[in-house]
């Protein structure tokens, strides 16, 4: 497996923002988007073109606090025929922003000491998009597909993501005393997630948890930690893993 780095991150959001403008291109804008309750393809597509030109600005600028994505203009074209052109001109932005910056440029971001440099957002508008091309592809009725690579990463991301993840109330809960989830995929991905007085601590690792999920792929995993998909199986503390879902969300 490749080394990560922010110039391979960067690499592979242009690649997943390609693969996205593919899936919506030709598609009728007003497809629900059941994974995001009260969007349509219109809505995903603007919030995701969206969400990389504000990256990219912040970025560009090395910002030292966050900008207002609202108050920009994106250009989100009108007629949703041209949505597609207007995601992959906005990969062109985020890829140049991001290859002008060295990896530790301090830039703005929100989970703590370690996110505040280019490479953060060059990794979060990887999986950012990854998530949202799969949101399309379901509505659309397709099967998601993650890279091997990219998903592994992508797991890691949402546990290193996730405590700071503060304007979802419950996430404080999410504490225990030393109760284990084990998350594994059959393509060889596997975590284990130990609940602490503190809050959560993530490893690599095959160990059996107190509550084991199941799926196919890595991306599923990937995709289930997200709340877009369902295990394949769930062996143990069902109440454990429900404890889980209702808590961890980004």
């Amino acid at each position: 497996m490749t080394e990560w780095t922010h110039l391979r991150h960067t690499e592979a959001a242009a690649a997943e923002i390609g693969r996205m403008a593919e899936v919506v291109r030709g598609r009728d804008g007003a497809t629900p988007v059941p994974t995001c309750p009260g969007w349509d393809l219109r809505e995903l597509v603007e919030h995701t073109g969206a969400v990389h030109r504000w990256a990219a600005a912040m970025v560009r600028d090395a910002a030292d606090r966050r900008y207002d994505r609202a108050a920009m203009d994106h250009g989100f074209p009108e007629d949703f025929a041209e949505a597609a052109d207007w995601l992959e001109a906005g990969a062109v932005q985020l890829t140049e922003a991001l290859k002008s910056r060295e990896p530790d440029t301090e830039v703005w971001g929100w989970a703590g000491d370690r996110s505040r440099q280019a490479r953060f957002w060059s990794r979060r508008q990887l999986h950012e998009t990854v998530v949202h091309r799969a949101d399309a592809e379901i509505a659309l009725g397709l099967v998601p597909s993650i890279d091997e690579d990219v998903a592994i990463d992508g797991v890691e991301e949402f546990f290193d993501l996730l405590p700071y993840a503060r304007w979802r109330p419950l996430l404080a809960e999410l504490k225990g005393d030393g109760e284990t989830i084990s998350w594994r995929a059959e393509t060889g991905g596997s975590w284990l997630v130990r609940l602490t007085p503190e809050g959560f601590a993530y490893e690599r690792s095959d160990a059996p948890g107190d509550v084991t999920v199941r799926t196919e792929t890595t991306g599923d995993l990937m995709l289930t930690l997200w709340g877009r998909r369902e295990p394949a199986a769930v062996e143990g503390d069902a109440a454990l893993l429900r404890r889980w879902r209702e808590r961890a969300k980004i």
